[in-house]
């Protein structure tokens, strides 16, 4: 999310995970080789009598086709080689790890269980134990396959088969392949109907079945390339409706859903890392009107939290409320809140990065609230890079040396 930024605080964080990756199978840390930890404590923290966490604990399943997804955007940002190169190892492991470990049960979908019985129920972001459930309240059961973690993983097979091409190592190919298996598995089990047409559901339960919640996980598949532009066009569709968008960001839980509690942690609230991501897949995915709208809400939710967003807030939304209401135990400042400002700066400018290729894109085709828009003192390729964009929508800028700039007007998909 601050790749705009710089790739240092990118290259931090990959070497840091890189050093803990999971090396054997221990099923009281949830460790597996290769995969990248959920967090790290001094001591276990025993919650109550039915919680506890070690201090090394990896039960989570995103973390680790994330990771190879950080590694390769760094790259395209401008990490420089020799130190993509030295993280490619534990690329590999980490792309073995979705296909030998997340997969536990070969039905070729990456998914969850708590082997510990007390651990985290759900290893999604939405790690909370009411997070995952059907459109009737019913909880799911796991293992738990969610609708986003096959989208990381996708971009994440696809991002490190091109890392392995460019580095001339073997695999690609192969990863190609399985990432379009993914992709139609994923087509064939996950889309379920209701009265508005199809969507795909939060995620496959224990029994393979759908669990038919409307949520924010839509906006985590787009622009991953999991979906074509039909199947898209429709989740942006789903995105733009007030039950999703409530004016000051997007819902984690639809609002017609009969479990939605705009208080609730992962069932109704607003997070705005989680809104920025929807922006950035609209935008990439080709749907900034639907991209605009959200981005407009968060900018308008940030203006009532000082410009200093929280974690997140509760989702009653700009038709019951003109100014967000707090939610009490929220984190503020909070990381992925903070970083979601720049995120949804990028996706407002259309930008992307292909260093290795020479290419820099800028296409500040939406967001028209936000002009005119000065932006100084990004970075990419280890450069300077200076933005502004007119009320009419003309971009100025001033890049690295050695890149191309290639202006359009609206983001590529």
């Amino acid at each position: 999310m601050l790749l705009p930024l710089g790739t240092g605080l990118a290259a931090g964080t990959l070497r840091t995970l890189a050093r803990r990756q999971g090396t054997k199978s221990d099923r009281h840390t949830e460790e597996q080789p290769g995969k990248i930890l959920h967090e790290v404590r001094r001591a276990t923290q025993n919650f109550n009598d039915n919680f506890s966490l070690p201090p090394c604990y990896y039960g989570t399943v995103d973390a680790t086709p994330l990771w190879i997804t950080l590694l390769h955007d760094s790259w395209r940002w401008g990490l420089a080689p020799e130190q993509v190169e030295q993280l490619l190892p534990h690329a590999e492991s980490a792309l073995a790890w979705m296909r030998d470990h997340g997969d536990a049960d070969g039905d070729g979908f990456l998914k969850y269980i708590d082997h510990t019985g007390r651990g985290l129920a759900n290893q999604g972001w939405k790690d909370s134990g009411d997070s995952i459930q059907y459109r009737d309240g019913r909880l799911a059961t796991s293992p738990i396959a969610l609708c986003e973690v096959q989208a990381y993983a996708y971009e994440a097979a696809r991002g490190g088969a091109a890392l392995l091409r460019a580095f001339d190592r073997p695999g690609a190919d192969r990863w190609e392949e399985w990432a379009e298996r993914l992709r139609e598995r994923f087509r064939r089990h996950f889309w379920v109907e209701d009265e508005r047409g199809p969507y795909p559901a939060v995620a496959l339960d224990g029994e393979k079945k759908p669990v038919d919640s409307v949520t924010s996980g839509f906006g985590h598949l787009l622009g991953t390339g999991l979906l074509d532009h039909e199947e898209s066009a429709l989740l942006a569709a789903r995105l733009s409706a007030p039950d999703l968008d409530s004016g000051h960001g997007l819902r984690t839980l639809s609002s017609n859903s009969v479990a939605y509690n705009p208080y609730g942690y992962h069932i109704g609230s607003i997070w705005p890392h989680d809104t920025a991501i929807a922006v950035h897949g609209l935008v990439r995915a080709g749907f900034p009107d639907a991209a605009a709208s959200l981005s407009e809400g968060l900018l308008t939710a940030s203006a009532s939290f000082d410009a200093r967003l929280p974690e997140l807030f509760a989702g009653h939304g700009a038709a019951t409320d003109t100014r967000p209401s707090p939610y009490p135990a929220s984190c503020r400042p909070q990381a992925w809140a903070a970083a979601s400002s720049v995120m949804i700066l990028q996706s407002v400018l259309g930008l992307s990065a292909d260093v290795p290729g020479g290419i820099l894109t800028v296409a500040p085709g939406f967001a028209v609230a936000y002009r005119p828009l000065k932006v100084e003192g990004l970075a990419v390729a280890d450069g300077r890079l200076d933005i502004s964009v007119d009320a009419d929508g003309t971009a100025h800028i001033e890049a690295p040396k050695g890149l191309v700039v290639r202006r359009q007007h609206t983001a590529p998909r």
